[in-house]
């Protein structure tokens, strides 16, 4: 499985929005929690009023859609491992770059209409047009699914899966359902409705993985069988979304929310799409360069790595709609930069967690010929993307929010020419390891370059001295436990460490829901 997250949707019959209307205005969480006066300075008690309790609702209610996306996580780690065994190396391999090109054609197939209709839901305080661009991004979906199907033999061999069109068929056929299942989720986040989320989002995650490996156990032992249980769950969680969501066919003929949409849309999409190859794209690099063999190894220790970074990806989603019914700028820049600390904060014992179980979950993972304990260092440089990915989550928010969508998009493909060039400068002498290392790079200069886009920085500061003094010394501590032995006494002092990171976690994210800024 692609070490980027799958995309999941959630859906039941339309219900009651936890026992309000839907439409009724803009009643989300945020609005409701984090909406301050414009007169909220950054000194004012009414202004830390409003970020305690914005940031409340983010590290409460907002985290339970963390959790469930954060399934998907879970899902492909214990996943990964029995596809190593079960399938050869090389079709492990292409399978993580048949995935990975799959999340590239769904990026274009929703084209940033998902963020844009969470937005237009926010500023119009119902849910009409938003539903109606959901009915805008299904026919755009099946229209870039019936282009990229139509020409595979073009791009197929191009892309390096010469005899593998019959997997990229099924790839293909997956984007559809996973676009519009991104589509769904993405207002039921906006409108509350966590159980209807929670049944499409497992459903087109879970669901897949555990399809797939059935076909994979009873059918045929081979990536394009495996591939078929994501296509055949995602379609019945597109129903289900649907259904939720109640798309208006009737925005199809509203042509001025279309074209704000698609102006806000596109630009996130090209944005979203260089993101797709800071996360992704590095193994279709690897895989030209060095084969599909250290794909599968990169993909493995990636998969261990990514956690951090795929949790954050799901925050994001999460708290989107807080940020989008939080109408005063002040606040919002306020409650950005409080949970951008908290999140830094929360990543110390996270970061040191992943590092100190890679080596004994690595030689679980996979098999003795994946050279696991080689990937300590790999698992260690991907982890520390996410102290950028933080940067980056903040201030993009922010971004999409003042609908800069231009700059968002320019930033991220700059970011991604950036980081096609570390990977073709590191891989060839570093290996899989520089692969790595270029994403933390291009990441970090994403995160530099909107933090400079952003229209009013004068208020905005960087992390304060608290934050340091925990994150520089779980970093060190990280970093020095790659140099102790793998051997068994080691391996149970690291054990021993991630069990004492656990409540650690627990007391930053109580803090997080109740620190005042």
């Amino acid at each position: 499985m692609s070490g980027a997250p799958e995309t999941g949707t959630t859906a039941v019959p339309a219900e009651p929005h936890a026992g309000r209307h839907v439409a009724e205005p803009a009643q989300t969480p945020a609005s409701a929690s984090t909406s301050g006066s414009a007169s909220d300075g950054p000194g004012t008690s009414t202004g830390s009023t409003a970020v305690q309790r914005g940031a409340s609702v983010l590290f409460g209610r907002g985290m339970l859609y963390v959790v469930i996306w954060s399934m998907q996580l879970v899902v492909s780690s214990l996943v990964s491992p029995v596809l190593a065994h079960l399938l050869p190396q090389s079709e492990f391999g292409v399978l993580a770059s048949a995935i990975a090109l799959y999340q590239a054609l769904g990026v274009l197939a929703v084209a940033g209409l998902d963020q844009a209709a969470v937005l237009q839901r926010a500023e119009d305080g119902d849910e009409r047009a938003a539903r109606g661009l959901v009915s805008v991004g299904a026919v755009l979906a099946t229209v870039v699914t019936l282009v990229a199907l139509g020409t595979i033999p073009v791009w197929g061999d191009a892309a390096g899966f010469v005899g593998e069109h019959p997997l990229l068929l099924v790839a293909v056929l997956w984007t559809l359902p996973a676009a519009l299942v991104q589509m769904s989720l993405a207002l039921l986040v906006a409108q509350d409705r966590i159980r209807v989320f929670a049944v499409t989002s497992l459903l087109s995650s879970v669901g897949g993985s555990i399809i797939g490996l059935g076909l994979l156990v009873l059918v045929h032992a081979d990536a394009t069988t495996y591939a078929w249980g994501g296509v055949v769950a995602q379609g019945t969680a597109m129903v289900i979304g649907l259904v939720a969501v109640r798309p208006r066919l009737g925005g199809l003929l509203d042509r001025a929310v279309t074209a704000r949409a698609f102006r806000l849309g596109v630009p996130i999409a090209l944005g979203n799409l260089s993101y797709f190859v800071l996360n992704a794209g590095d193994r279709i690099i690897v895989q030209r360069l060095l084969g599909p063999e250290e794909v599968a190894r990169y993909q493995i220790a990636y998969v261990v790595g990514s956690a951090v970074i795929l949790l954050l990806t799901f925050t994001n989603s999460a708290w989107a709609p807080h940020f989008a019914a939080l109408r005063d700028a002040v606040a919002r820049r306020r409650l950005a930069m409080h949970a951008r600390d908290e999140l830094y904060l929360l990543l110390a014992p996270v970061l040191l967690a992943v590092t100190l179980v890679s080596p004994v979950a690595l030689p679980i993972l996979a098999p003795a010929s994946y050279r696991v304990e080689q990937l300590t260092v790999v698992v260690f440089v991907v982890a520390l993307t996410a102290f950028p990915v933080v940067a980056s989550g903040a201030t993009g928010r922010l971004l999409i929010v003042e609908r800069r969508g231009v700059a968002v998009g320019v930033i991220a493909a700059v970011a991604a020419v950036a980081n096609i060039g570390a990977n073709l400068l590191l891989v060839p002498p570093l290996g899989i390891a520089g692969a790595a290392l270029a994403t933390v790079v291009a990441y970090a200069l994403l995160a530099v370059l909107q933090q400079a886009a952003l229209p009013d920085r004068r208020e905005w500061r960087g992390p304060g001295r608290r934050v340091f003094l925990v994150v520089v010394p779980a970093v060190l501590l990280a970093a020095a436990s790659l140099l102790a032995p793998q051997d068994l006494p080691w391996n149970v002092v690291r054990i021993v460490g991630v069990v004492a990171c656990m409540p650690w976690f627990v007391q930053r994210l109580r803090a997080a829901r109740g620190r005042t800024a």
